[in-house]
């Protein structure tokens, strides 16, 4: 299992090596994400600024309550609701970012496929499809934020075990979301993804709690969403292209079918 996790690791670290062998590709997908990044900041922003506000209004049982056990409520709430923020606002960035630059990172997935050799699918899953399937990002996002919240509540735990959580779940679900531009292309449906990645989801896991983690430094969002992309795209052919070796005669064909 930790093998399959650096593994997954070590895909992100390849995409970031991508810039190297396509520096005008990746640049591309930079635009998007800054300009996706910039909206979700401010988003943040505002959201802190009327932090002090949202949480007197959650706790009015506490206006009465002498210091500090008010202070220590109210500031106890507020850091549930932003880690919450948080962990929505990085799967929003990821689902955004992906729908509003599916040309460019469309551009990236056609040159890491090609690089890998082998058929590469004439036309992306296309542009409504990212849309789909980053409302369903969106959704799963929002439910891992209530979830973090809820574990946040739990006293002394609740602080440290709920930034694991988001971190953990966010990270899986946005490398979910991330290879299935290679499966999508293919016409491969859920079913045949998680066959294909039976044994490898160690490696997924990796590959999303890296990325998660890249996004939380200031900017990373921006500079590792081309290489994420890059990275995602080498993981499901790795996958792709082990299930077809494996597959007897045939079968690979009609996969998609």
């Amino acid at each position: 299992m930790i093998e399959g996790f650096l593994q997954g690791v070590r895909m992100l670290v390849r995409g970031f090596a991508f810039w190297a062998k396509r520096p005008r590709v990746m640049l591309l997908g930079l635009i998007p994400a800054a300009i996706v990044f910039l909206l979700v900041v401010a988003a943040l922003v505002g959201l802190g600024f009327g932090l002090p506000s949202l949480t007197d209004w959650l706790t009015p049982f506490a206006d009465d309550w002498v210091e500090p056990w008010r202070g220590l409520v109210r500031g106890t709430i507020g850091a549930i609701l932003l880690a919450a923020a948080v962990v929505l606002a990085a799967v929003t960035f990821t689902a955004v970012t992906l729908a509003v630059g599916d040309p460019f990172y469309e551009q990236i997935w056609r040159a890491v496929e090609t690089e890998l050799g082998g058929e590469v699918p004439e036309h992306g899953p296309g542009f409504w499809r990212a849309v789909g399937d980053s409302l369903g990002l969106i959704g799963m996002g929002a439910v891992i934020a209530i979830g973090v919240g809820i574990v946040g509540l739990i006293p002394l735990l609740g602080a440290v075990v709920g930034p694991v959580l988001g971190v953990v779940l966010s990270g899986r679900l946005l490398a979910a979301e991330l290879v299935s531009r290679a499966f999508a292309a293919r016409g491969l449906r859920g079913t045949d993804r998680r066959r294909m990645f039976r044994g490898r989801r160690s490696s997924m896991f990796g590959f999303g709690v890296a990325t998660q983690l890249c996004f939380m430094v200031p900017l990373g969002a921006v500079i590792a969403m081309p290489a994420a992309v890059a990275g995602s795209t080498m993981l499901a052919r790795a996958a792709i292209d082990a299930a077809a070796s494996a597959a007897p005669p045939g079968a690979a064909a009609s996969a998609g079918d």
